[in-house]
C-alpha cells in the first residue's frame, strides 16, 4: 500500500479489460478520471476538446497540453490518473522531457516530477491468445467497447479470421508485456498487478484492490459502478480453437502463459 499518492498510471496492453478498469475507478470519485490522454493520434483531439490552439504549423504546447491533462484527469481530491499503452509510454516520456528540458533524470523521476508521487499499476492478460483474437476482432469492426447505456454498435466490417495476423498480435503482446516487465525492474518499480480474468470475474473487488494500494478510501455509501460491458461471445471461441487448430497442423505454438 501507498502512503500517499498523488496521481498513478494504469500500464497495460490493448484488450486486457482496461476501458472497463479506467470506468471502475473514476466511479469512486476519488481516483482520478483515467483515460488515454497521452496516445500520440489522440492528442489533436485532446488540444480540440481543451481549446488547446496549435501553431500556425500545427505544433501544441506540450506544457500547455500536460497542465490541460492534469487538469482533465483529476478528480477534486487532486488523484490524477492515466491509461498508458506500452507504445505510449515512450512519446510520453519524451514529451514530458520537453517540458522539463533541464531535468535530466531517469524515466521514474521525470514521471514523479510531472505527476508528483505515482503509482502504477499492471493490467495483463493470463490468455494472450484469446486477447489477440479479440484485438484482431476490434481492429476489423472499429468496435473496441460499448456501454450498458448505449445499443449495440454496428461493425464497419464483417470480421474475418485471419491466422497470420492473430499470430502477429500474439507476439506483439508477448513482446509488450516483457516490455512492461523489463521498464518496470529497471527504474525500480513493484506494480500492482491486475490480471484481467481477476478484474472479469470481480470487477468490484479488484478496484477495491486497487484502491487500497494506492491508499484511496471510498467514501461512505459510494458505489463502484461499470459502465462497459463484456463483448467476447461465441465467435471468439471459435477463432480461438480455429487458431489452436491450425497452429498444430503448422506446429506453430499457439500462445505463452505468463506466469
Amino acid at each position: 500500500m501507498m502512503d500517499h499518492v498523488d496521481s498513478y498510471l494504469i500500464c497495460t496492453t490493448p484488450r486486457t479489460g482496461s476501458t472497463l478498469l479506467c470506468g471502475l475507478m473514476a466511479s469512486t470519485k476519488v481516483a482520478g478520471q483515467p483515460e488515454s490522454y497521452f496516445r500520440e493520434p489522440d492528442e489533436q483531439l485532446w488540444a480540440a476538446r481543451w481549446d488547446i490552439v496549435p501553431s500556425f504549423d500545427g505544433l501544441l504546447d506540450h506544457a500547455e497540453f500536460v497542465r490541460a491533462a492534469l487538469a482533465a484527469g483529476r478528480t477534486a481530491n487532486g488523484v490524477f490518473a492515466a491509461r498508458i499503452m506500452w507504445g505510449t509510454l515512450g512519446h510520453l516520456v519524451d514529451r514530458l522531457r520537453s517540458v522539463y528540458p533541464a531535468s535530466a533524470h531517469g524515466d521514474f523521476d521525470l514521471l514523479n516530477l510531472a505527476f508528483g508521487n505515482t503509482g502504477f499499476i499492471y493490467l495483463r492478460r493470463d490468455d494472450v491468445l484469446a486477447q489477440a483474437v479479440s484485438w484482431h476482432r476490434a481492429e476489423q469492426t472499429n468496435v473496441w467497447h460499448e456501454t450498458d447505456q448505449e445499443e449495440s454498435k454496428q461493425p464497419e466490417q464483417r470480421p474475418r479470421f485471419d491466422f497470420n495476423q492473430i499470430w502477429k498480435l500474439v507476439q506483439t503482446i508477448e513482446e509488450h508485456n516483457a516490455a512492461w516487465r523489463a521498464w518496470f525492474a529497471s527504474v525500480g518499480v513493484q506494480p500492482h498487478i491486475v490480471r484481467y480474468e481477476d478484474l472479469d470475474a470481480d470487477h468490484v473487488g479488484v478496484a477495491r484492490e486497487v484502491l487500497d494500494f494506492l491508499g484511496l478510501k471510498l467514501p461512505p455509501g459510494r458505489l463502484i459502478k461499470a459502465r462497459n460491458r463484456r463483448m467476447a461471445d461465441e465467435l471468439n471461441g471459435r477463432w480461438i480453437e480455429r487458431y489452436r487448430a491450425e497452429s498444430r497442423s503448422r506446429r506453430v505454438a499457439p500462445a505463452s502463459m505468463p506466469g
